[in-house]
């Protein structure tokens, strides 16, 4: 809730190594030098607009015991989105700060896990900068090769979070969890399909779905799984590289998952749409206006049910 240009990626990353603190729990905060050489090329190109350093934040629970699981969570960590040159219109501007909400819950996750004593090893990665129309923003037309060798050519640079969570996935992906789970407000088309109040759900290994659809039911968040339609990746391919980052006109949330799922190879994961209910646009019976806490019951109930 504190307005963007308090809540920097550098105030991101003070609020992790604030609150993550505890019992078998570590916290890393990357500068730009760091994220340079762990070449998380996403990340670099969404900041190249902003005067704001990004950073890549970094949490690890290891338990005292041998772990039974291992488990990566991984949040979008945009923490103001203009759109950058493709510039979003005044009026869709107005809430962006919430545009870290998905960081800000595996943050807020991973603050709680000293607390439940759990034997499973969890890692929090979280990309952060904000995403604005600099000298040197990245262009449309633009190919970024992430650590897979994937590459994206960026049509819209509005499209930016799939860009900098392309990055965390990889890089979450090369440590072999037994589960992934990320968390983004991705999408203005999942909140068109879902409304305000539900999360949309994609995932390639149904278990997984099914126990977070649990978690969600038991801890009062909705979730509402969508389909990973295999058919819509024609609307991703690139001439140029390898994807696009967006689709076509339609089923944009979809083609959104899809291009997420191409840096998570073989291993179950499941990806949670949070734009609708990540941030309340007015005060209702479950809270006040504003951020909203979105995910953060859900992933704590299914990490204790491991």
């Amino acid at each position: 809730n504190e307005p963007p240009s308090v809540a920097t990626a550098r105030f991101l990353g003070e609020q992790a190594e604030e609150h993550c603190r505890g019992r078998g729990l570590s916290t890393e905060v990357w500068n730009k030098k760091k994220i340079e050489a762990m070449k998380l090329a996403g990340l670099l190109a969404v900041n190249r607009g902003s005067h704001e350093e990004p950073r890549f934040i970094k949490i690890r629970y290891q338990p005292a015991r041998r772990p039974k699981n291992k488990i990566a969570l991984i949040g979008k960590g945009i923490t103001f989105d203009s759109g950058g040159l493709s510039l979003k219109p005044a009026k869709s501007m107005e809430t962006m700060k919430l545009d870290m909400a998905g960081g800000a819950a595996v943050i807020a996750t991973m603050s709680c896990l000293p607390k439940l004593d759990l034997d499973i090893e969890v890692t929090g990665y979280v990309p952060t900068t904000d995403n604005l129309p600099g000298h040197n923003a990245q262009k449309p037309g633009d190919v970024i090769r992430y650590l897979n060798s994937k590459t994206i050519e960026v049509l819209n640079t509005d499209a930016e979070g799939r860009l900098i969570l392309a990055d965390a996935l990889a890089l979450a992906a090369e440590q072999k969890p037994d589960s992934m789970i990320n968390l983004a407000t991705l999408t203005g088309a999942c909140v068109v399909a879902l409304g305000p109040r539900v999360s949309g759900l994609f995932s390639n290994h149904q278990p997984l779905a099914d126990a977070l659809l649990r978690c969600a039911n038991d801890t009062g968040e909705k979730l509402w799984q969508l389909p990973l339609v295999k058919e819509y990746k024609d609307m991703i391919k690139s001439s140029i590289a390898d994807i696009k980052n967006i689709g076509g006109a339609h089923a944009g949330a979809i083609t959104a998952a899809l291009i997420l799922q191409e840096f998570v190879g073989d291993l179950p994961w499941a990806h949670l749409d949070i734009a609708g209910p990540a941030f309340a646009e007015s005060e209702n019976s479950l809270g006040p206006k504003g951020g909203t806490g979105f995910g953060v019951r859900t992933l704590v109930k299914f990490l204790t049910s491991l």
